[in-house]
């Protein structure tokens, strides 16, 4: 039987497959060929690919290669620009401080860390946490749309100007951005603040929340 078989987007991907099987197996079917998307397995081979990168200039001062980290089927992602000095240290994304305070945004979302998926336009820390320049971008951008297609995520969250400018391949100001939904392929994308501004400018936390709930709208989830 050469029939493929597609999963609802928006359902989870277990729930989906176990879901595709009852129905097969209540035609009587035995033996199904699945096609199904492996994020897994796309995320380990955008690894390897990458492997002790040396594409760009930032590779001279790192400790780590900060790949990325969190589900390989989330239904969400979040993207900032790059590394601090807490990152490149442990080799994860968004671990210091402006990290607690995303990790609080995902928590409010309704979200487990691990539930999500968080990525860095950049996977080396730039000298003095300076914003990733433009070389250092085209050299490592490529890596970061790998991780996407695999991921497939319905949502992706870009945190700060530099994120969103990249990944959107604008300069519309992140004042201007923030808040309207873009399209990367046939994945929405939300732009918003960067939570190390928001330590910076607290009074501005509700405008990200505000951008949060539109996403937990589309997703069809509950907004708390």
């Amino acid at each position: 039987m050469g029939r493929q078989v597609a999963v609802a987007p928006g359902a989870g991907i277990k729930d989906s497959i176990k879901r595709v099987l009852r129905f097969y197996e209540a035609l009587g079917v035995e033996r199904l060929p699945l096609d199904l998307p492996d994020g897994s397995s796309g995320l380990k081979a955008v690894r390897a690919r990458m492997g002790d990168c040396t594409l760009c200039k930032l590779h001279k001062g790192r400790t780590n290669i900060v790949f990325g980290e969190g589900s390989p089927s989330a239904r969400l992602m979040f993207i900032g620009e790059g590394p601090g000095k807490d990152e490149d240290a442990k080799g994860r994304p968004f671990v210091g401080e402006a990290g607690q305070l995303l990790d609080r945004l995902i928590d409010r979302m309704g979200f487990r860390r691990e539930e999500v998926y968080i990525a860095n336009i950049v996977k080396c820390r730039p000298p003095g946490n300076r914003d990733p320049e433009d070389d250092e971008i085209e050299a490592c951008i490529g890596f970061l749309r790998q991780q996407i297609e695999a991921v497939n995520p319905e949502v992706i969250i870009t945190l700060g100007r530099i994120a969103a400018h990249a990944l959107l391949e604008t300069k519309v100001p992140i004042s201007r951005l923030r808040g309207k939904f873009e399209r990367l392929g046939g994945i929405l994308v939300m732009p918003t603040f960067h939570p190390a501004y928001l330590l910076r400018n607290p009074k501005d936390k509700m405008l990200v929340w505000a951008d949060a709930q539109e996403v937990l709208h589309k997703l069809g989830m509950e907004v708390g």
